[in-house]
């Protein structure tokens, strides 16, 4: 086994891969858009003298149209591939934003559409990326490598992302820096669909079906229990401002904030460095019900400096889960939805994490801050206990379907492993046809 993970090599043997360091950093520019919407709406609003109020009714209207899109977009990149509606989708959404820059928020009408465009056209590069990474690198290993060096590169840009707007703001102004985050987000869109493996790639052909994706019963377990898996993550940050507040000290958040993130961080990388043996759905409830179990000890509220020992605990099995997930849905999203089926994965990440930042909160001032960080605790435990609910339809497949061949894989992929790659109707569980609904057409 140890051979195995030395001939799959390290990140750094999949940053060599032709074409993966720039869709790598091209996807991660281009999502920072949406990585800091949130913040640089908050902090536009109030510089423009709006309320918090108004600016959580702005971010939720921009959460709420993301959610909508990704998926849809999602459907449409597998349809048509990723150039035609990933950087058109781009460009809209950040005329989106540059509208609500040049406009303020004194028309409140004119202020909520522009943040409905921007999130309802947010591209789905994240999906993008992992439909890209089987073509890419070619062998399976590599590609769960991958994945994990994904989940890794999220924690860094939800980091830097804000702390580049904060430096944008100090520079300039926040409306300028709206302007320049999403002139970057569309450079970087612009990198990944110029690159060859994006325009090259083309998606399986699909069964016509209305549920696309989602008719996959896996999939449909797998997005279940990621559900409660965001609502844990939204409660822990609106339960981590109560602990801060009860403080006096804002910085405290913002600490523990970091703490998760590293942890995560460390987590992720130490996943990726070595080879897993056995089918990633039964790990998958292993992470899940560590990352559950990460989280109850928050409820003990220590002092700052334990409690940020604890974050960084409760962050530690965070993107192991979350690249495990991604090796998952590959292996369940039926044939012509991998781009939807992982956009699906971020929509109900979301969705939950939206939920438990508004559980939370009464949660909060009924009984207390231990009570915000149970419900990060039982968010997790529910999210486990769906996955053991759910055993039989998200049961061990055979293999990674979606690697179509688009012109790059060839160069990184050593002999034998197009055979791993190719897709076997055998292995597929969602590729039948299904009744009602003719061989060949396109949902």
């Amino acid at each position: 086994m140890a051979s195995e993970a030395r001939a799959g090599g390290g990140y750094l043997d999949i940053l060599r891969a032709p074409h993966a360091a720039r869709l790598l950093t091209g996807t991660l520019v281009g999502r920072l858009p949406n990585g800091t919407g949130p913040v640089a709406i908050t902090v536009f609003t109030r510089a423009e003298g709006g309320s918090y109020s108004l600016a959580g009714g702005l971010i939720a209207a921009y959460g709420l149209a993301t959610a909508v899109g990704q998926p849809l977009l999602g459907r449409a990149v597998d349809l048509k591939g990723q150039p035609r509606v990933q950087l058109p989708a781009a460009v809209i959404s950040a005329l989106g934003m540059a509208a609500l820059a040049v406009t303020g928020i004194g028309n409140l009408f004119l202020a909520y559409v522009a943040v409905l465009v921007a999130g309802l056209f947010t591209p789905p590069l994240e999906g993008g990326l992992r439909a890209l990474w089987p073509s890419v690198l070619g062998r399976e290993d590599r590609v769960h490598r991958a994945y994990a060096l994904d989940a890794v590169a999220q924690e860094v840009m939800f980091t830097v992302g804000p702390l580049l707007l904060t430096l944008l703001v100090a520079l300039w102004s926040p409306a300028s820096a709206l302007l320049v985050i999403n002139l970057l987000g569309v450079l970087g869109a612009l990198s990944v669909v110029l690159s060859e493996p994006s325009r090259a790639w083309r998606s399986a052909p699909r069964e016509a079906h209305w549920l696309g994706a989602l008719r996959s019963p896996g999939l449909l377990a797998l997005l279940a229990s990621f559900f409660f898996v965001g609502l844990a993550l939204g409660s822990i940050t609106v339960a981590a401002v109560a602990y801060a507040d009860e403080r006096g000290n804002e910085s405290v958040y913002g600490w523990l904030m970091a703490a998760l993130g590293l942890g995560a961080l460390i987590g992720g990388v130490a996943y990726g460095a070595r080879h897993w043996a056995g089918a990633p759905e039964r790990r998958l409830r292993v992470l899940v019900l560590l990352l559950a179990l990460g989280y109850l000890p928050l409820m003990l509220v220590p002092g700052p400096l334990a409690m940020t020992g604890l974050a960084a605990l409760a962050g530690v099995f965070l993107a192991p889960a979350i690249a495990c997930a991604f090796i998952v849905v590959d292996r369940h999203a039926p044939r012509g939805t991998v781009t939807e089926a992982f956009s699906w994965l971020v929509t109900t990440f979301g969705v939950g994490a939206a939920l438990g930042s508004a559980v939370s909160g009464p949660v909060v001032e009924l009984a207390g801050t231990p009570a915000g960080f149970a419900v990060a605790g039982a968010g997790g435990l529910v999210a486990f206990l769906v996955l053991l609910a759910t055993g039989r339809v998200l049961g061990p497949t055979v293999g990674s379907r979606h690697a179509v061949s688009g012109g790059a894989a060839g160069d990184a992929a050593e002999p034998g492993a197009a055979e791993k790659n190719t897709h076997s109707s055998e292995n597929d569980r969602n590729g039948a046809a299904e009744p009602g609904f003719s061989s060949g057409l396109q949902a």
